[in-house]
C-alpha cells in the first residue's frame, strides 16, 4: 500500500541479504552505504482565475556508494530488489579496487524529532486545497482595483529514507515539506509591476490554508507590487548598502556559504581555503549553519549519510572557525562530520551542503543603520542572482529597494543589482542590527546539478563600498 511506511529493508531488500551485498561491495573500502528513498509530491497552480495545473509525482529507488580515499563509486536503481542491489554493488565496487582501507565508524545515533512525520498530501482533502486557492485569488483581487492578475501555488511533499551501513546500523527519517506562494500583478496608467510572498517548512498544510496565514501573504505580495509601481530607475556606482533582515540572507548563503563547504576547501578551490583561524570578516560577524531548527525548510533530523544534524559555527566574531562537512571530506581533512552530507535523491551521491545558514544579530537599532547611510540604498527583497562558487563573486537583483540620501529614505528604486565578492563583502560590514530573523521558508540551493531545500537568515546589515548596478549615474 502506498500509505504504508516505506521499509525496504524489511520487504524488498531484507536487511540480512542487503547487508551481505553491502559488505562485499565495501570490502577494503573507507566508507559507504545503501540509501533507499520513497518520495511523493503534489503541486497545485491557480492562475488567472482558474486551476492551471495539478501535478502528482511519486518515485522510489536506492543508491549504493563505495568510497576509497578521494574516489567514490555510485550506482542507483528504481528497481528496489536484491537482484538490482547486486548489480549496483558490482558497479560501485569498481571504485574500491584492491581497497586496503579501514571502514569508518558509523555515525552516532539520535532520537531527536525536529518535525512531524505526517503525510501533508493525504492529510487534507483535495477539494479544500482547491477552495483555498480560489479564495486566495478572490481575496487578492478584492484588495485593490489595480490587481489584474493573481497566481497562487500550493505544494506539498513527503520523503521517506532508510540508510543501511555495513556494520548493520540502520537509520530512518520521514521528511514532510509544504509551501504556499502568492504573486500579484498590478496595473496603473499603463504600467505593470509584480510582487510575491510565500513560505512554508517541514509542517502540515493546516497552517498554510488558514486564512490568517494566506491573507497576510496576499497583502504582502500586493504591498511589494504597489511599491514597485512607484519605483524610479536605480542609481549606479559604489555606495553604502543596508540589507534587510531575513530573506536577504540569501546573498550571504550564495556569496560565502558555498565557499565554506568542505569539498571546495579540501580541493583548494574556495576563496577561503587555507584561512582557518584567520580573520575573514569584520569584527562582530558570526555565521552558523544549523540543521537542528524545528520545522525549518533546511532542517534534517539526520543528513543523507545518517549523521545527526547539528549547529556548526563557521565564522565567529569575524574569524573562520569551521567548514560544513560530509563524511568523506571530513575524513580526508582529519575533522569530524557536521551533518551536512546531503543529496537531491537516491539517484545522487551526497556532498557537503548547507542547511539553514544565517548571520547572528548585533546590538544596533535597524532604523539607526538606515539613518547612518550618507548615499546608498536600502535593499529588503531579493530575486535571482548569479554566483561563482570558487571566488564568491556575485550579482543579485533586488525586488524591493529604496534610495537613501543623508539618512532619509526616499523613493523605491527599480532595476538595482548588487555586485561584489563574498570575501571582500564580509570585511565591508560596518554594523549589525538587533533584528536577526530567518526567511519564511522558500529557499532552494543548487550545486553540481543537485537541488536541496535550505533556509537563510540575517539581521539588518550595513555595508560600505558595495557596487550597485542600475541606471547610468
Amino acid at each position: 500500500m502506498e500509505n504504508a511506511p516505506f521499509r525496504p529493508f524489511e520487504t524488498a531488500l531484507p536487511a540480512d541479504e542487503a547487508l551481505n551485498v553491502l559488505k562485499s561491495a565495501l570490502a577494503g573500502a573507507d566508507d559507504g552505504e545503501i540509501f533507499a528513498e520513497r518520495r511523493k509530491s503534489e503541486t497545485l497552480v491557480f492562475d488567472d482565475g482558474r486551476l492551471r495545473s495539478a501535478s502528482y509525482d511519486a518515485s522510489e529507488g536506492f543508491g549504493l556508494r563505495a568510497i576509497n580515499g578521494e574516489v567514490a563509486g555510485y550506482a542507483h536503481s528504481t528497481d528496489v530488489s536484491i537482484a538490482a542491489l547486486k548489480r549496483a554493488a558490482e558497479t560501485a565496487r569498481l571504485a574500491v579496487g584492491d581497497g586496503g582501507g579501514t571502514l569508518a565508524d558509523a555515525p552516532s545515533a539520535t532520537n531527536r524529532k525536529l518535525y512531524t512525520d505526517e503525510d501533508p498530501i493525504g492529510a487534507m482533502p483535495f477539494a479544500v486545497k482547491i477552495e483555498t486557492l480560489r479564495d486566495i485569488d478572490a481575496f487578492s483581487r478584492d484588495l485593490d482595483q489595480r490587481v489584474v492578475q493573481v497566481s497562487a501555488v500550493l505544494a506539498a511533499s513527503l520523503q521517506e529514507v532508510e540508510i543501511l551501513r555495513a556494520d548493520g546500523v540502520l537509520v530512518r527519517d520521514v521528511r514532510p515539506m509544504t509551501r504556499l506562494n502568492v504573486s500579484v500583478i498590478v496595473e496603473q496608467n499603463g504600467r505593470r509591476e509584480s510582487g510575491s510572498a510565500g513560505g512554508g517548512g517541514r509542517v502540515g498544510l493546516d497552517g498554510l490554508v488558514n486564512p490568517v496565514d494566506w491573507q497576510a501573504k496576499a497583502r504582502e505580495a500586493l504591498r511589494i507590487a504597489l511599491v514597485n509601481l512607484e519605483a524610479v530607475p536605480a542609481p549606479a556606482g559604489v555606495m553604502e548598502v543596508a540589507l534587510g533582515p531575513g530573506w536577504p540572507g540569501i546573498l550571504l548563503h550564495e556569496a560565502i556559504g558555498h565557499g565554506l563547504e568542505g569539498d571546495f576547501n579540501r580541493k583548494g578551490s574556495s576563496a577561503f581555503a587555507g584561512l582557518m583561524g584567520q580573520r575573514i570578516a569584520a569584527k562582530g560577524v558570526t555565521v552558523l549553519d544549523d540543521g537542528t531548527l524545528p520545522d525549518r525548510r533546511g532542517s534534517t533530523t539526520i543528513d543523507d549519510e545518517g549523521t545527526p544534524s547539528q549547529a556548526t559555527t563557521l565564522i565567529e566574531d569575524g574569524i573562520l572557525v569551521g567548514y560544513m562537512q560530509d563524511r568523506q571530506n571530513a575524513r580526508l581533512m582529519g575533522v569530524t562530520p557536521t551533518g551536512n552530507g546531503r543529496r537531491q535523491s537516491y539517484a545522487h551521491a551526497p556532498m557537503p551542503r548547507m542547511t539553514n545558514t544565517y548571520m547572528m544579530g548585533g546590538e544596533a537599532d535597524p532604523a539607526d543603520l538606515v539613518a547612518d547611510i550618507k548615499d546608498g540604498i536600502w535593499a529588503v527583497g531579493f530575486g535571482g542572482g548569479q554566483v561563482d562558487i570558487t571566488n564568491g563573486k556575485f550579482v543579485f537583483s533586488c525586488t524591493e529597494a529604496y534610495r537613501v540620501v543623508n539618512g532619509k529614505v526616499g523613493a523605491p528604486v527599480k532595476g538595482a543589482t548588487l555586485i561584489g565578492d563574498g570575501a571582500t563583502a564580509l570585511h565591508q560590514i560596518r554594523a549589525l542590527g538587533n533584528d536577526m530573523s530567518l526567511d519564511p521558508g522558500m529557499g532552494n540551493c543548487g550545486k553540481a546539478g543537485q537541488w536541496v531545500p535550505v533556509g537563510v537568515g540575517q539581521p539588518t546589515v550595513l555595508m560600505n563600498g558595495l557596487t550597485v548596478g542600475g541606471a547610468a549615474a
